[in-house]
């Protein structure tokens, strides 16, 4: 059982920049997928950005150059640099961590942090 607490959100400034933490407990972390989703209240959850086992990172079409994502499994956590934050990328963000086994994937969630970008 993997166990994730996201934080570092808050309110900035459109131009800003924040860094979301997210810390695992439990599981084998360098096992894990991990990736940042986002939600706007009454739209879907989206993907931001992911990183895979190798440090192997991806981005949507709408952060990629603004966001970096990274990774230290020594310490089992997972950071999402934001610069250049937009009122677009107002979210509650989510840490998410996955690993596929035979026959089944094994997803975890944090609880989420909000980010707010005034205009």
């Amino acid at each position: 059982q993997v166990q994730l607490v996201e934080s570092g959100g808050g309110l900035v400034q459109s131009g800003g920049s924040l860094r979301l933490s997210c810390v695992a407990t439990g599981g084998l972390f360098v096992a894990y997928a991990l990736a940042w989703h986002r939600q706007v209240r009454g739209k879907e959850r989206e993907l931001v950005a992911e990183i895979n086992q190798d440090g192997v990172a991806e981005y949507s079409s709408s952060v990629k150059g603004r966001f970096t994502i990274s990774r230290d499994n020594s310490k089992k956590t997972m950071w999402l640099q934001m610069d250049g934050l937009e009122p677009e990328d107002t979210a509650v963000y989510y840490c998410h961590a996955r690993r596929r086994f035979i026959g089944r994937t094994a997803d975890y969630w944090g609880q989420g942090t909000q980010v707010t970008v005034s205009s």
